[in-house]
């Protein structure tokens, strides 16, 4: 079993939370994916901030184009590995 995790960039934190929770409707993840505030580097406002979905997927039956679409109905990206 590998230890294969993908990371979901989200510009606020609203957007982040209904993420993880549209995650486990839409694609049955069902181990809660972590939500980490990531400030830009420099920047000391919050509101400069991203917010990572963080979700493991050691059985990798997740599709990153899928997750790509997926996250980009909230102006957000996946960072690759």
């Amino acid at each position: 079993m590998s230890d294969v995790r993908h990371v979901l960039v989200l510009p606020d934190r609203d957007a982040a939370e209904e993420v993880a929770r549209e995650l486990g409707e839409r694609f049955g993840v069902e181990e809660e994916p972590r939500l980490v505030r990531e400030a830009l580097a420099g920047e000391d406002d919050a509101e400069d901030a991203q917010w990572l979905v963080v979700l493991r997927d050691e059985e990798e039956r997740l599709d990153a184009a899928e997750l790509d679409a997926f996250v980009q109905e909230w102006d957000g990206w996946r960072e690759e590995p």
